[in-house]
């Protein structure tokens, strides 16, 4: 029997959940699912510049874990990218912790 999933913290949650290329109509587009742990994973990495260990502890996983995320999260945004698809952001197994002047450090 497997181990339970455990839930992943994200401090903030995504404003805007869904990306689409200008100029094309919503159903002639494929679309790229990234999960809100992958969100705040790229939040952390790429917008924060935190080093893995450090944001990795601040979603309560491991840092191996916090890179496969990591990977799957910058490969769907390059194929969407890329290929032309839209992005929504949604689902995943996560709590949203509240929002602290502490968790801006």
């Amino acid at each position: 029997m497997p181990r339970p999933r455990r839930h992943r913290w994200v401090r903030h949650a995504p404003n805007v959940t869904f990306f689409k290329p200008q100029g094309i109509p919503l159903n002639q587009l494929d679309e790229v699912v990234l999960t809100v742990e992958e969100y705040e994973a790229l939040r952390l990495a790429d917008l924060e510049s935190k080093p893995q260990v450090r944001a990795a502890g601040e979603m309560g996983i491991s840092q191996p874990t916090f890179n496969r995320l990591l990977t799957s999260a910058r490969n769907k945004v390059a194929e969407a990218l890329v290929r032309g698809k839209a992005i929504k952001v949604s689902g995943g197994h996560h709590i949203i912790l509240a929002h602290t002047p502490e968790s801006e450090k």
